[in-house]
């Protein structure tokens, strides 16, 4: 999703040093442990394959490939020499660890016996040449294995955790006029979800109920020992997505647990100053990924904090954390001018608002700013600590006159941003979000953005979640409704088991990373249709 940047991020925290006085020294130890106990148990489920498959190129198939059944996975007492290399489909996606047993059927093995294991996602990244490698990041999240066996009639387990459906075995070397077979074979899958607790309507269509499937296996597999980013690659927890991750656990599983792990992770291995680092990894030691910095997911935490509070009514951690949230307000307030105008060059920083080339964040992230104001209060509200930050009231009013003096085209009815007055869906989002708007305003920014083929539309289910988010809130229920549909619908129809971390509907292709293999086909951030659809059943379900 957000690496290719890393590099650059490491320079996010220039103004603020890392030597100074650690300001939550006092609570580091105590809320170290309470991330610890609350550490979920993961559910294990044994599976084998369900069918032998054949790949056949299309061009009409999602990334021009497909899977042909051609026969039941019944290869178990065949020499494998003859079989050599095998497809196999386990019937949906899966997160955890492969195992293999292995039988001598003839003669004894006098050189060792060689596979190449190939597990993805999607049948495109499962038939698209790997080398020469030409993708943004490495070639090691990439998940084909080559394993050597000295010794036959054993099981042997493949130490890297994986996520998949598709299992390519292909022999690569064993002994002249030996044979073996490889007589079993299982994965064991590891979730920390456990089941869906809030059922649909009887009357839900059926389009709606496989929406809302697809998004909460989605879920599922990114609940790990954190809520994890995407379980094929990038085994962390960012707060961006966290906070996707708990709306749409509020209307499915219903973990608070994990929610409440993952606030405790980013507090407790914040900077020594305070301010959060973008993402979290759970093992093989909790840590942070020092010198990842992002302002705008500094802000969302506070907004998983409220919602969580919300879900759970538990004021003892909210006011355990509301330090934390209070810190990344008066942080981001440093980029605010005396004018009110938010000032992304203030310090070098990485903004991420979405994944689309070419994107200007000026606008969207002066939105995200107030919503963030707007948030933050209402928590302090909740926890009667408003004499806190009194003055947001007020900092919210400003910058809000001042986002439709500096935005605002009254005449095109739509937000611009930046130096050559750009129009993107994301500027109008998140003004939107923010209050900026009436909802008549809203509703034209809305609908002259998406007319007009120039704006700069969202790469990512990402940003299209808070365009959706917008559209409600402009009393656009018809059409956010159909874009839902049109949009995480057509992930569906074009074959997804899980929703995908990029998705243009005009570009299969699209990457953040130059090589669509890299992409993650389940991603956290992809997985918030079942909080629309839960949250607004008059809307979705009817």
């Amino acid at each position: 999703m957000k690496r290719i940047l890393l590099a650059a991020v490491a320079l996010a925290s220039v103004s603020f040093s890392l030597s100074a006085q650690d300001v939550f020294e006092a609570d580091r130890a105590r809320w170290k442990e309470t991330a610890q106990n609350t550490t979920p148990t993961l559910h294990e489920t044994i599976v084998r394959p369900v069918a032998v498959v054949d790949a056949v190129s299309d061009p009409a198939a999602f990334q021009g490939w497909r899977y042909e059944k051609v026969g039941a996975p019944d290869f178990y007492d065949k020499p494998f020499s003859r079989i050599n290399t095998i497809t196999l489909d386990f019937g949906k996606h899966y997160t955890g660890y492969f195992s293999f047993h292995t039988k001598t059927l003839t003669n004894c093995m006098d050189a060792p016996t060689r596979f190449k294991f190939m597990f993805g996602e999607m049948p495109g990244e499962m038939n698209t040449p790997l080398d020469p490698w030409k993708g943004g990041l490495s070639r090691a999240w990439m998940q084909d294995e080559t394993v050597t066996l000295t010794e036959m009639d054993q099981w042997t387990t493949i130490p890297r955790r994986l996520s998949f459906r598709y299992l390519t075995i292909e022999l690569l070397g064993t002994s002249s006029g030996f044979e073996f077979a490889i007589d079993d074979s299982c994965f064991k899958a590891v979730s920390s979800a456990g089941e869906n607790v809030v059922p649909l309507n009887p009357d839900c269509p059926q389009e709606i109920r496989d929406i809302a499937r697809v998004s909460e296996e989605t879920l599922r597999e990114c609940m790990q020992t954190s809520f994890e980013d995407g379980p094929k690659r990038d085994h962390r927890c960012w707060s961006g997505d966290l906070y996707l991750q708990s709306l749409a656990n509020r209307y499915s599983f219903r973990n608070f647990d994990l929610v409440k792990h993952c606030l405790y992770l980013f507090a407790a291995y914040s900077r020594e100053d305070g301010v959060l680092w973008s993402n979290m990894f759970d093992f093989p030691t909790v840590h942070p990924q020092y010198g990842s910095y992002c302002l705008p997911y500094c802000l969302i935490w506070n907004s998983t904090l409220l919602e969580y509070l919300k879900d759970t009514g538990d004021y003892d951690t909210a006011r355990d954390l509301w330090k934390v949230a209070r810190t990344q307000t008066e942080h981001a307030l440093t980029y605010v001018r005396e004018d009110g105008l938010f000032d992304i060059n203030a310090h070098p920083t990485w903004i991420f608002i979405d994944w689309r080339a070419g994107l200007d964040v000026n606008a969207p992230m002066h939105g995200a700013m107030i919503f963030a104001l707007q948030q933050t209060y209402e928590l302090a509200t909740m926890l009667g600590c408003t004499d806190e930050v009194k003055e947001y009231p007020a900092l919210i009013k400003k910058m809000t006159k001042t986002a439709r003096k500096a935005y605002y085209d009254k005449e095109r009815g739509v937000f611009t941003s930046g130096p050559d007055s750009q129009v993107s869906v994301m500027s109008q989002t998140w003004m939107i979000k923010a209050g900026v708007l009436n909802q008549k305003e809203a509703q034209k920014a809305i609908s002259n953005a998406l007319a007009s083929e120039s704006t700069v539309m969202p790469g990512t289910p990402y940003g299209t979640h808070y365009l959706i988010e917008a559209m409600i809130n402009a009393g656009m229920y018809d059409e956010a409704r159909a874009y839902l549909v049109e949009y995480w619908g057509g992930m569906v129809r074009k074959g997804a088991d899980t929703f995908w971390e990029a998705y243009d509907p005009d570009d299969d292709f699209l990457s953040p990373y130059g090589f669509f293999p890299l992409n993650s086909s389940c991603h956290a951030w992809s997985c918030t249709p079942t909080y629309f659809i839960g949250k607004y059943p008059e809307i979705f379900q009817k």
